[in-house]
């Protein structure tokens, strides 16, 4: 069964001035900051804080995701004075494909970070135009398991489509061997989301997963056994998800200015 709860028009615009601040009892257990050179490796050899694709499948959505040393392929990922530069670009080489970024907190065996009941936060400022499709997002690291045996969870902190400025919050439950056990999303009316910096947030507790834009709860649905699991850290410019990407900005860019996570 598939449930979809939905408000919309829920109108937010809040300064960029607020600062996150995590739960009472929580202590920063990581801290991307983009102060220096990116460490990303396009699989994970060698061994950086990043990889460029989804360590469970590689790619989805209508571009390629890039690492940053492959042949003849631009890397679309640049920090500048603290800030992450996601570039989709069209690539003349691939006849025009598209390319982009992800970046993941784990490698494909599950390397690197991940943690269970926390509070994670990201910083960003979306792209606008048809297409564009940026994300901030946590997966289950029991969906790295080969082979899987277990439900494993996806949820979605922030997901965004360049049509509208609607915010879509969801959680997922995958089955071991694909299509979905269960699945509930929000989807609500944001501004300023591509004009400037915003924070988005989620608190994974034993009874409630709530999210939060720019320190205001927007959203909250109750805990799956799956949400319990240690979860790591995505976010990605990807194209499409049932868009057209005729119309799409090229080149077209995600900002990212932190991500943090928090733990008891």
């Amino acid at each position: 069964m598939r449930l979809i709860l939905v408000s919309i028009a829920i109108s937010i615009a809040v300064s960029q001035s607020i600062h996150g601040t995590p739960p009472p009892g929580y202590k920063l257990v990581f801290d991307e900051e983009f102060n220096g050179p990116l460490s990303v490796s396009t699989w994970g050899t060698p061994p950086a804080k990043w990889i460029a694709h989804t360590p469970y499948a590689g790619d989805f959505g209508s571009a390629w995701f890039t690492g940053p040393n492959e042949p003849n392929a631009p890397s679309p990922f640049s920090v500048n004075n603290g800030i992450l530069t996601i570039k989709a670009y069209q690539d003349p080489n691939r006849k025009n494909h598209w390319r982009s970024g992800l970046l993941s907190s784990v490698d494909t065996h599950g390397r690197g970070f991940s943690v269970a009941l926390g509070y994670f936060e990201c910083s960003m400022k979306l792209p606008s135009g048809a297409g564009v499709w940026p994300a901030f997002w946590l997966c289950g690291l029991n969906g790295l398991d080969k082979p899987r045996t277990t439900n494993w969870a996806e949820i979605d902190v922030l997901e965004g489509y360049g049509v509208n400025s609607t915010s879509h919050q969801n959680v997922h439950v995958w089955k071991p061997k694909g299509g979905e056990f269960s699945s509930v999303g929000n989807a609500t009316k944001l501004e300023g989301t591509t004009d400037d910096f915003h924070l988005y947030g989620c608190l994974v507790a034993k009874d409630y997963i709530r999210f939060y834009f720019d320190g205001q709860q927007i959203w909250q649905t109750a805990t799956t056994p799956e949400d319990l699991e240690p979860l790591y850290i995505m976010v990605n410019l990807a194209l499409g998800g049932g868009w057209p990407i005729d119309q799409t900005p090229n080149p077209s860019y995600l900002y990212v200015h932190y991500i943090r996570a928090y733990a008891l």
